[in-house]
């Protein structure tokens, strides 16, 4: 038996993405101990993962903070790992491969720049779509893939009857107007336009509910439908997996919410500027489709709301 680790660390959408993937690695890896390093965000959500043996927590401290970096490296160096997979392919991990594991190839560390394609830079092959790329990394390393293009992120629910009894969640749309302060490209403006139209064909057959996150809890405040919150705070991302795959609909900017919903099979839209393409996300599934336009002001609710009523 060898212990195997996988380095993700983020984003939310991301590690939906990556459910696949983590469960190929485990399948290839039956006699052996599966790790997983991750970031505090995402921490108790992977302790959830049936695929991983533990999960190691990485604080994520300044590259120059030698203390840190020995009591990690201490740390992987103790579980003597016979192979990584880094599932993150960043400047940081690709930072720990020459740290942590100086001596590494191919068989021993898997990352999209250990297994580019031949004549591919790592910027042309950043095009393809995600779980495509994922997908040839795994090949790549020698592993037989089933799951990889069909990541399944139902692993990270929970009982939420609880909640469901306090907000009367029976049938419902969610909605997930919210997304990063800088990446306000992502953020389509007509929310509560949508609402007001939805309330009027709908108000007798659905409820209609925002769950925010720790930072947009006042911004909630101005989106007309009524705010899921457990004690006045931000809801747990297992009860959110929970939320939105028993939910009716979601509609939802292209944050994280959107990938949770696309990989917990569950019916829904996303919206699309030119920020990027629903292509090279993975995001489109059976259930749950874009809509995609260079510009989201100009997308109208009536618009909107006419992909709905086809899907819903």
């Amino acid at each position: 038996m060898s212990n195997i680790l996988i380095i993700k660390h983020g984003s939310l959408g991301d590690i939906a993405q990556a459910s696949g993937v983590i469960q190929d690695i485990f399948d290839n890896h039956k006699d052996d101990k599966i790790y997983l390093l991750t970031t505090k965000p995402y921490f108790d959500l992977f302790k959830k993962n049936p695929y991983l043996a533990d999960v190691i927590l990485d604080k994520r401290l300044s590259r120059f903070n030698l203390i840190y970096l020995y009591l990690l490296m201490k740390k992987i160096k103790k579980l003597n790992f016979s192979k990584v997979y880094d599932l993150q392919n960043s400047s940081r991990t690709k930072f720990y491969k020459k740290i942590l594991f100086p001596q590494s190839n191919l068989n021993t560390w898997s990352s999209s720049e250990t297994t580019l394609p031949e004549g591919k830079t790592k910027e042309e092959f950043d095009k393809k779509p995600v779980l495509d790329r994922f997908a040839h990394q795994l090949k790549t390393s020698g592993l037989k893939i089933t799951n990889t293009m069909y990541p399944d992120f139902s692993w990270s629910c929970e009982d939420i009857s609880k909640l469901k009894s306090e907000f009367n969640l029976k049938k419902y749309i969610l909605l997930f107007p919210f997304c990063s302060p800088h990446l306000t490209l992502k953020k389509w403006p007509h929310y509560n336009e949508l609402i007001d139209i939805l309330k009027t064909n709908y108000k007798d057959k659905f409820r209609f509910f925002v769950a925010p996150g720790p930072n947009e809890i006042n911004e909630a405040k101005k989106i007309n439908a009524d705010c899921v919150l457990d004690n006045g705070k931000s809801i747990k991302l297992t009860q959110l997996s929970s939320l939105i795959k028993d939910s009716s609909f979601v509609i939802a900017n292209d944050t994280g919410p959107a990938h949770m919903t696309a990989h917990l099979n569950a019916k829904g839209l996303a919206l699309f500027g030119s920020h990027t393409t629903a292509y090279k996300v993975s995001i489109e599934r059976e259930n749950f489709k874009p809509i995609q336009v260079n510009n989201l002001r100009n997308l109208s609710a009536q618009k909107v709301f006419e992909r709905i009523k086809e899907k819903i």
